[in-house]
């Protein structure tokens, strides 16, 4: 996975690619980001059961 760091207007951004071809990049901001850090065991958790699926 490639991490990058970013601003948009003004504001910092990260963004989260696949590879460097990615086309489809996962963004966010500093709200989105308290947001995934509050509910990670959630998304572990939803993460771990789902894969069992694939």
């Amino acid at each position: 996975m490639i991490v990058e760091k970013t601003e948009y207007k003004g504001q910092p951004v990260l963004i989260l690619k696949r590879n460097e071809n990615d086309r489809y990049p996962f963004s966010f901001g500093m709200s989105k980001a308290r947001m995934i850090i509050e509910a990670i065991d959630d998304i572990k958790k939803f993460v771990e059961e789902n894969e069992k699926k694939q």
